[in-house]
């Protein structure tokens, strides 16, 4: 990641707030493709609040792993804040954390339509006790920067959710 040294602080910064609430986090990714745990494994210790990452890149992969509805996926399409809360709480139910975020989107550099352009990116931020909130974003750059954006956002998110709910 060009922005490693702030994503790393960030990840810690995050573990910390995970720890001293006693939580642990899954993360559902599609566009990311596993960035967001790659991101986290890279802190020392993160095994204490990182439960499980779930790389969900194709549609049949969020049904079968994620438990989104194929109703979801064709009603709203795999790039949409429905999908990503489906994501979410898939993740939640698929895990032993308590605390989730999902990402969707297109990173480029085809796949955009003139609805969903390149850089379009959905995120859901869940917690099992029901808190859910969802984000719909534009991202420009080439395919790395719209995943290093996405990865940067599904992170502070996670701990805007925790201080918002503390």
């Amino acid at each position: 990641m060009n922005s490693a040294p702030t994503a790393l602080l960030l990840a810690e910064r995050l573990g910390k707030a995970l720890q001293a609430g006693r939580q642990t986090l899954v993360t559902a990714e599609s566009c990311t493709g596993g960035g967001i745990a790659w991101l986290i494994t890279s802190i020392p210790g993160s095994s204490q609040w990182f439960e499980r990452g779930i790389v969900a890149y194709s549609n049949a992969a969020k049904q079968e792993l994620l438990e989104v509805s194929h109703d979801v996926l064709v009603k709203f399409g795999a790039v949409s804040e429905q999908t990503a809360i489906a994501m979410a709480r898939g993740a939640l139910q698929n895990s032993h954390a308590n605390i989730s975020v999902a990402v969707t989107g297109i990173a480029g550099p085809d796949g955009g339509t003139e609805s969903k352009p390149v850089g379009t990116v959905c995120f859901a931020w869940a917690q099992d006790n029901g808190y859910i909130q969802s984000a719909h974003v534009f991202f420009s750059g080439d395919r790395q920067q719209v995943r290093e954006q996405a990865i940067l956002m599904a992170v502070q998110g996670v701990l805007d959710m925790i201080e918002a709910t503390d």
